[in-house]
């Protein structure tokens, strides 16, 4: 095993996989704390480099596209200190961290770990259920279910209409921006059959963001949806998958299919909805949930 300790965090690769554990120092930024040990398997790495400085130097990682729900959600955006995949390393440990880059890089030729995209997500993204307050509002998330609450500080045409409750078979794609200069940042969520193009701060599937400390732990809540939501590099078949000895056209399925599939997740709303309402009990609200997945 290879494994480097630092102020900044602890890395280690047993040849298989890559465990990433944030430091405790109280430098590390509050995203990579809350966000935790993240596990890298060898086939979602595309390489590994190691940058020396006078002080200290920097140990990085790259992943294939589409491997990370965190990357795909936050587009590169993320701030230096809040990259969960960077170590800063001391010039006492040079010697140690470039052992680890040839251990990584051995082993990522010997696997003949390919350099393409992938169709699937090879991490799994923050861990549910995680909640967060930041900018006007804050958003929850159980993995099932995203919830909008918003403050005082919330623009009274949006607040007007309370909480929001979005299932995620809903949303069709997340964004998070982060606050730069003089534009403010947010968290937003497209909802099917409710698109708009109006600015966070009056958009109900919005958190507007300022650029306060909290802002950067937006883009968890935004990358637990988006593990959720289909691959944007998965085949068009692969969204819905065919039923067993049914084949299914690429491009679409058959309208029998998908008008069944619509109505089963309308079924699974109403169960939704009348669990919150407390017709069913919890017992009588997983059974009957467990009925319509299997039909799914």
């Amino acid at each position: 095993m290879a494994e480097i300790i630092q102020k900044d965090g602890t890395w280690a690769f047993d040849g298989d996989t890559l465990r990433l554990t944030p430091g405790r120092d109280r430098g590390v930024s509050l995203l990579r704390r809350t966000l935790g040990e993240l596990t890298v398997p060898l086939g979602a790495l595309a390489g590994i480099s190691f940058e020396q400085g006078r002080k200290s130097g920097r140990l990085r990682l790259r992943l294939r596209d589409g491997a990370d729900p965190l990357l795909q959600a936050t587009g590169g955006r993320l701030a230096e200190s809040d990259d969960p995949f960077r170590l800063t390393v001391e010039s006492d440990r040079y010697g140690v961290a470039e052992y680890l880059v040839d251990e990584v890089r051995t082993a990522i030729v010997l696997d003949q770990v390919p350099s393409a995209p992938v169709e699937s997500y090879l991490l799994p993204g923050p861990s549910v259920p995680l909640s967060v307050s930041a900018g006007d509002g804050t958003a929850s998330f159980d993995g099932e279910h995203v919830r909008l609450e918003w403050n005082w500080k919330t623009e009274e045409a949006k607040s007007a209409g309370g909480a929001r409750t979005l299932a995620v078979t809903d949303i069709t794609a997340v964004t998070w921006q982060p606050t730069a200069g003089l534009e403010n940042g947010h968290l937003r969520f497209t909802v099917r059959g409710a698109e708009t193009k109006a600015p966070p701060k009056y958009d109900p599937h919005a958190v507007e963001l300022w650029g306060f400390r909290k802002d950067p732990l937006m883009a968890l809540v935004a990358a637990a949806v988006q593990a959720r939501l289909p691959h944007p590099a998965a085949p068009v078949d692969d969204v819905r998958p065919a039923r067993k000895g049914l084949t299914l056209p690429a491009q679409a399925p058959p309208p029998a299919v998908e008008d069944a599939h619509d109505a089963l997740l309308r079924r699974l709303r109403e169960l939704g909805d009348l669990h919150r309402a407390g017709v069913l009990t919890d017992e009588e609200f997983t059974t009957a949930k467990q009925a319509v997945l299997k039909r799914m």
